[in-house]
């Protein structure tokens, strides 16, 4: 009996795996465990109160669009506030471009789902985002990785690739404050990318949950603005966003912004898939953002979390039980940074003594989708208060004096 299901499981769903992170996260629930995991937003700038006030507002205006089922593409008002603030970052599309998402987890399932099949070239930056890989298991595409440094990905890479007569289905990117390491992708990177896809027909699916978490300087520019100033409207560039890291993960509200011939055929896949994004989700995230609270909140975040990573860098700079070596990412902003060690080091043999330590990270070899990255773990900072993060790096560092 038990192979009654088990026998007819997809060929594509037989090489699906537990994600490292979130199995990690029923650990941490522990109250003596100092998590450096998952990427958690600070639990203290929840706005509990201005999303009560909003759940109110829409059960008492919009009772029937806040319980009923509602259109696949978003709860019109919210699609439009959506369309109001990319404008703000220059990406001008109309709200009919606009789809309302489960997160933008959902978006990149719907998006693997619509573009890959099985053995399809897909570029991907190297290390790249868990969730991602995740999303797509089941598609089976053919990963073509290509590095990043420091200005983020290598355009050059990029541009070899291309000019070799490789044609990827798409490139997968986190423009800014990337997950896992950190960096961000260069101006002048943004624009020669940009142009690469228009010369060599490259749809591109640009990232952003992070771009608004920025302790220093402005925001970059997104690609997808770039996009829509060169061609006057969104052409090469998918664009997706997210409230999880800028309000909280809990509501599971993003959107993509796209062409509207992948909009239509994104609105049919996602028709099948949960008819809608839930509808008091979407009208508590309208009624709560529509008098400017990300406008007031963003600001807080950008506050607490550059305090937390400076905590983590300073902690870093004084631990000495770190291998003569080690180096780590100093990201402008986001929610990561990215530790690497000696090459003869194993990140995940560090992460059973740390875990001893009561003290958590992700192995980097995770975000690694042909294997690789065996000495990098990600540290996740926005957590974790400073008190917190700089025990937290202490313990690491017994874990490695046990290994010493």
């Amino acid at each position: 009996m038990d192979s009654l299901w088990t026998d007819r499981i997809a060929a594509g769903a037989l090489g699906m795996r537990s994600s490292a992170i979130r199995d990690l996260l029923k650990l941490t629930t522990q109250p003596t465990m100092i998590s450096f995991a998952g990427g958690l937003p600070a639990p203290e700038l929840f706005p509990a109160e201005e999303l009560a006030a909003a759940s109110a507002h829409a059960l008492a205006e919009a009772p029937l669009a806040t319980l009923q089922y509602g259109p696949t593409e978003g709860f019109g008002p919210l699609r439009e506030l959506v369309a109001n603030w990319v404008g703000r970052l220059g990406i001008r599309a109309p709200t009919d471009q606009v789809l309302i998402t489960a997160g933008s987890q959902q978006g990149l399932d719907m998006l693997g789902r619509l573009l890959i099949d099985p053995g399809a070239p897909v570029a991907v930056e190297e290390p790249t985002y868990l969730g991602a890989l995740q999303a797509w298991q089941t598609c089976q595409p053919h990963y073509l990785r290509l590095p990043i440094d420091e200005d983020g990905l290598d355009v050059d890479a990029l541009e070899a690739l291309l000019a070799s007569g490789v044609r990827p289905r798409f490139l997968y990117i986190v423009s800014c404050f990337q997950n896992p390491t950190g960096v961000t992708l260069a101006p002048e990177r943004r624009v020669r990318l940009v142009e690469l896809a228009a010369r060599y027909q490259l749809p591109i699916v640009e990232d952003d949950p992070y771009g608004e978490l920025y302790y220093g300087g402005q925001r970059s520019t997104p690609l997808a603005a770039i996009d829509i100033a060169m061609h006057g409207e969104p052409r090469y560039v998918v664009y997706l966003g997210t409230l999880s890291k800028l309000l909280a993960p809990g509501l599971r509200v993003g959107w993509i912004v796209a062409p509207r011939t992948l909009v239509d055929r994104l609105v049919m896949l996602k028709q099948g898939l949960d008819l809608h994004t839930g509808s008091m989700a979407q009208a508590v995230a309208y009624y709560a953002c529509r008098d400017g609270l990300l406008d007031r909140h963003i600001p807080r975040l950008r506050a607490l979390y550059g305090e937390r990573r400076d905590a983590m860098l300073a902690a870093l700079a004084s631990e000495r039980a770190l291998p003569v070596g080690t180096r780590w990412t100093r990201p402008d902003g986001g929610m990561f940074l990215w530790l690497t060690l000696p090459a003869e080091d194993d990140a995940e043999a560090l992460l059973a003594r740390a875990l001893a330590e009561q003290v958590a990270f992700v192995p980097g070899r995770q975000f690694h989708p042909g294997g690789g990255g065996a000495n990098t773990l990600r540290l996740n900072f926005s957590h974790s208060g400073p008190p917190q993060i700089a025990e937290g790096v202490r313990r690491i560092g017994a874990a490695l004096r046990v290994h010493a």
